[in-house]
């Protein structure tokens, strides 16, 4: 709540811009840092990252919609996921490159590759992300995402890319959803009209991509040794836990029209309702995250997973704009 009334309080412009995700994880960073908690408060801020946030995680589903990547057209489609995959093996290779931790490369991938800190959230508890990876993965993600809204409006100008082009560069290539948008209409309503269609497509392949990412993680652990005693369900339970089953099925639910039906019938916006209840549950969660973590263990990791960060999302500006101008813009 502090976290929520704070953000309000900021100006309109850095308000959308930073999220009110990030305020809340800095405060409990000041607070959990700052303040000795009582340990019966540990209870309850595990329950807030662990419970709270798959409740959310399926919660959000009701914003996502299958026929979304439809709408965008194939070209469009094939860009992205070709941008995803490219993201993610980037944050890896260069974070072995660098000795990174793979869980935190992991993170800082699937947060430039999908929607930003929704995608971290949403994966974190899915390899087992600890506090400190988490808050890290979420500061870049929020850095290069924040940097963006002002720095690719002025190199599209110079490259004199089109409205079109602008905007699918942006949807493609910046982090989160509220980036998309304001780097997206800065350059113009046509730019950001296409930003936003083309960001919508990546956060409704959110699901896909942290299955795959659960089964790379749950073969990698049968691998290595870690799950040699473990049946096979065992291991796809790991991989495709039930609050990501939860997210597909409510998303499916959208996208097939059943949750607008039942927000007739009850004489709501049930949409709207759900999308409310779950961005104040990742809030709480991400409160949550902030009082767990440990200044001391964020320094531990160094700076170099910002570096990766820096270069992962250098990476996928670059190609998106070179895919661009082979197969060119969205809906053209």
């Amino acid at each position: 709540m502090a976290a929520r009334l704070i953000h309000g309080a900021l100006p309109a412009k850095a308000g959308a811009l930073v999220g009110e995700v990030v305020v809340a994880v800095l405060l409990g960073l000041v607070i959990g840092n700052l303040v000795s908690l009582p340990s019966a408060l540990a209870p309850g801020i595990r329950f807030s990252f662990h419970t709270l946030l798959r409740v959310a995680i399926v919660i959000l589903g009701a914003q996502f919609s299958f026929m979304q990547v439809v709408a965008i057209g194939g070209k469009a489609v094939v860009m992205i996921v070709v941008l995803m995959t490219l993201a993610l093996a980037a944050a890896h290779a260069l974070g072995r490159v660098a000795r990174v931790p793979g869980r935190l490369a992991t993170l800082i991938g699937v947060g430039t590759a999908v929607c930003g800190n929704t995608a971290i959230t949403a994966t974190a508890p899915v390899i087992h992300a600890e506090d400190e990876e988490v808050s890290f993965a979420i500061a870049t993600n929020t850095l290069f995402g924040t940097a963006a809204v002002f720095v690719y409006p002025m190199l599209g100008h110079l490259l004199g890319m089109s409205s079109a082009a602008f905007g699918t560069w942006a949807g493609t290539a910046v982090n989160d959803t509220s980036q998309v948008v304001a780097t997206g209409f800065a350059y113009g309503d046509a730019a950001g009209k296409v930003a936003t269609a083309v960001k919508l497509t990546r956060n409704a392949l959110m699901g896909p991509v942290i299955v795959v990412i659960g089964l790379i993680y749950a073969r990698g652990a049968h691998a290595a040794g870690g799950e040699a005693r473990r049946g096979l369900g065992a291991r796809l339970g790991q991989s495709l836990p039930v609050f990501v089953i939860g997210f597909l099925v409510v998303a499916l639910l959208n996208t097939v029209g059943a949750i607008a039906w039942l927000g007739t019938l009850l004489h709501r916006d049930l949409a709207h309702d759900l999308q409310v209840a779950s961005r104040f549950l990742i809030l709480v969660a991400l409160s949550g995250v902030g009082l767990s973590t440990r200044l001391s263990a964020m320094r531990r990791i160094g700076a170099t997973p910002f570096l990766v960060g820096l270069a992962t999302a250098a990476t996928t500006a670059i190609a998106s704009y070179f895919l661009i101008l082979w197969l060119g813009p969205a809906g053209g």
